[in-house]
């Protein structure tokens, strides 16, 4: 083990006399260093001595037409230089950081998937300092990952604790796959759905659209039950039978042809999607940015074109 050193000088030469030093030995001039650093040229001549004294060496050859860097001179200005780029490196290597900001988001798994990640490149490309944490909510369970600054939820935007930003405003309609059109059509009244396989989602119960086709049917007892609306589209899609949708959830299915729309029948979504933050903290910084782009994205997803009816050119 090395014990310390002995009679060693740890003191350091003051950062303006280096400044000074290396400045004339680079300009050749104690008065154009001057003009650099914006001091006298007797002020870069003292700080000069001042430094030529606490290493006792000389580092100019002095005579009546100037000063000229002495050997000693030119083997410290090196030394100099790499120890004043270090610095200058440093400086910039902290002042280059960035300081992220975690934003933890949940939300459910079909607004993730449908709405949520296809528009995030906007987000991420407009805030390079908000890192962004996504993770699942299980809505038919109510079951939320802890921890999270933002929560997307779907329902009546009523939640004790919590203030929500309604989010959608979309209608609620019914779809199905051109494969199952072709199987089972004609779908011209609403009567024809007595013999159709009725996808069940208790996150969208049939019983207020069936009301509003006129038809006065209980909710239905039989066919599927999925717990998740992503799920229910993707049974649609693979022809298992009539599902109960909304705009922004199936557009890119509508507009691909992937899914069609059955009958001119739309009704208020009972439940729309909410942005929700913790009531006793008002959001702002990353969770504010996020709502104003989230409520944006939307509003744009809300607009996308919905697809023909059945039976439509």
């Amino acid at each position: 083990m090395r014990g310390p050193s002995i009679n060693k000088d740890v003191r350091l030469p003051p950062l303006a006399a280096i400044q000074a030093f290396e400045a004339a030995a680079r300009l050749g001039s104690f008065e154009r260093a001057s003009e650099e650093l914006f001091v006298t040229a007797s002020a870069i001549g003292k700080r000069i001595a001042a430094l030529e004294a606490m290493l006792d060496v000389s580092l100019f050859i002095r005579s009546s037409r100037g000063a000229t860097l002495s050997a000693a001179g030119g083997e410290y200005l090196e030394q100099v230089r790499t120890a004043l780029d270090l610095l200058s490196d440093a400086s910039l290597h902290k002042r280059g950081e960035r300081k992220l900001e975690t934003l933890r988001v949940v939300s459910t798994p079909t607004f993730a998937r449908q709405v949520l990640i296809p528009y995030l490149p906007g987000f991420t490309a407009a805030h390079p300092d908000v890192e962004l944490e996504i993770m699942l909510s299980i809505p038919y369970l109510d079951i939320m990952p802890p921890n999270a600054d933002v929560w997307v939820r779907f329902g009546s935007g009523k939640y004790p604790g919590l203030h929500a930003r309604q989010l959608t405003d979309d209608p609620v309609f019914a779809v199905c796959s051109p494969a199952y059109l072709k199987a089972r059509a004609p779908f011209l009244r609403p009567e024809d759905l007595a013999h159709a396989d009725l996808l069940r989602c208790p996150m969208e119960p049939w019983r207020p659209w069936l009301a509003a086709a006129g038809l006065d049917w209980p909710e239905p007892s039989r066919g599927v039950w999925l717990v998740d609306l992503g799920m229910m589209l993707a049974a649609a899609h693979a022809g298992q039978g009539i599902a109960l949708t909304r705009r922004g959830l199936a557009a890119e299915w509508l507009d691909e042809g992937k899914l069609v729309r059955l009958f001119d029948i739309e009704i208020p979504g009972e439940s729309q999607y909410h942005l929700c933050t913790e009531s006793s903290r008002l959001p702002g910084g990353a969770a504010q940015a996020f709502s104003l782009w989230l409520a944006d994205v939307c509003k744009q997803a809300s607009q996308w074109p919905r697809g023909l009816r059945a039976g439509q050119e």
